[in-house]
């Protein structure tokens, strides 16, 4: 390939700010009459330096292994050159100093990479979920130091055998009082967060060849805990004397009836309930989490929530519709709730949500496109996470099919069965 380009390196010496009797050692590139200077990080005495050769002049075993490092940096620096060509990127002095020093994108670090990843994503994802980037940031560090021994690592030394120990350093962390602090599930979550920093590194070009292509995240399936329609009436017949309990209890079955989260139940303000076209009272609001319009029809027993803490709500001056404590301490009180009523079942305020879906949509025969709205999943499979067929659906379902077979029966027509 032709090109008018300029290109040449040279070594020279330079007097020693720390000492007069020496030289420091320089690399220097230029190409199209533009210069750049590597420190070599070697000083020789002034007398051994050869101005015409630009080598150390000598034959001491020493001044040999110099000179060999010399030519070593030459080959690498004519190497780097060469890698710029290849991969068809700007050849500049600056360029292959980088490249030579290890500043390029070819030379980037695991923990360049979490900080970029960190300090681009904290604008477009959530606190919540930032604050789990940086839990498994913390964990690849901790990994590293103990593990391998080493603060950082280049990004092209991440390889299968790296994700499989990191997989089984987590499988074996253990907390302050040495018990085994994560789950299946846990695990899988920070390599999946992993996986997906490494997935920018390959679309910047900052890594070649994904260590994830051949590594399988295997998560375990599990049952969501969900209220039965009958520990629902049961906890909505349930009274309690203390306020806190009450007021907990209510705001919970508030979200069993409407489907939404804790944080877009604590967010939600007066405006957002409005009449519908079919005349009936309305949620308009936006998930917190993904930022999804949702508008979900207000059912009788939710509107009669909310009208029972109007009244509240204009004695604090409040402009959220629902006086919602932490999530910490509603968790809290809700196991307390549970115990009162006999619902064994370890109870949190997100199992009111899959109690939306699953008792009180689900089971109704409201079909599952409706409640995927209704819950505001982008992706129809979300869905099918809360999609349980319940026993007694199940049965009724069985019934309708029984009583056809005896219509086809008695009308003659041949049932297949």
């Amino acid at each position: 390939m032709q090109t008018n380009n300029t290109f040449g390196i040279i070594f020279y010496a330079r007097k020693s700010p720390y000492d007069a009797d020496r030289l420091s050692l320089y690399a220097r590139i230029t190409i199209n009459q533009k210069r750049s200077e590597i420190s070599l990080k070697r000083t020789i005495p002034v007398s051994n330096w050869d101005v015409s050769k630009n080598r150390v002049r000598g034959y001491t075993p020493e001044i040999r292994i110099l000179n060999k490092y010399l030519d070593h940096v030459y080959s690498q620096l004519l190497d780097c050159h060469k890698q710029l060509l290849e991969e068809h990127i700007m050849v500049t002095s600056k360029a292959i100093k980088a490249r030579y020093l290890g500043e390029d994108d070819n030379h980037k670090t695991l923990k360049e990479l979490m900080d970029y990843h960190n300090t681009n994503m904290i604008a477009v994802l959530k606190p919540g979920t930032m604050k789990n980037y940086y839990t498994t940031e913390k964990y690849l560090n901790t990994f590293m130091l103990t593990k391998k021994k080493v603060d950082d690592l280049y990004l092209k030394q991440l390889n299968y055998r790296f994700i499989c120990d990191f997989e089984q350093y987590l499988r074996m962390y253990r907390n302050e009082k040495d018990a085994l602090r994560l789950t299946n599930n846990g695990v899988m979550k920070h390599l999946e967060r992993l996986k997906k920093m490494v997935n920018l590194a390959v679309k910047l070009e900052w890594l070649s060849k994904n260590p994830f292509q051949k590594f399988q995240l295997k998560f375990d399936k599990y049952d969501r805990q969900y209220l039965s329609a009958r520990e629902l009436e049961r906890l909505e017949n349930t009274y309690f004397k203390q306020d806190k309990l009450e007021r907990v209890k209510d705001i919970f079955l508030f979200s069993c009836y409407t489907g939404l989260s804790y944080i877009d139940v604590k967010e939600l303000t007066g405006q957002q309930i409005v009449l519908g076209i079919d005349n009936r009272h309305w949620i308009h609001t936006k998930r917190e989490k993904t930022n999804e319009l949702v508008k979900v029809p207000l059912l009788p027993k939710a509107y009669e929530i909310v009208q029972k803490y109007m009244a509240f709500l204009e004695i604090t001056n409040s402009e959220r519709l629902l006086p919602l404590c932490s999530n910490q301490k509603a968790n809290k009180y809700l196991k307390e709730i549970a115990k009162a009523c006999s619902i064994h079942k370890n109870i949190t305020f997100h199992v009111a949500r899959h109690t939306f879906a699953t008792t009180v949509m689900l089971s109704n025969g409201v079909p599952i496109e409706t409640v995927s709205k209704l819950l505001g999943h982008t992706n129809l499979s979300t869905t099918q996470i809360y999609a349980r067929v319940i026993e007694i659906k199940i049965s009724e379902d069985m019934d309708d099919l029984l009583k056809r077979f005896k219509t086809k029966k008695k009308t003659g027509r041949q049932t297949n069965f």
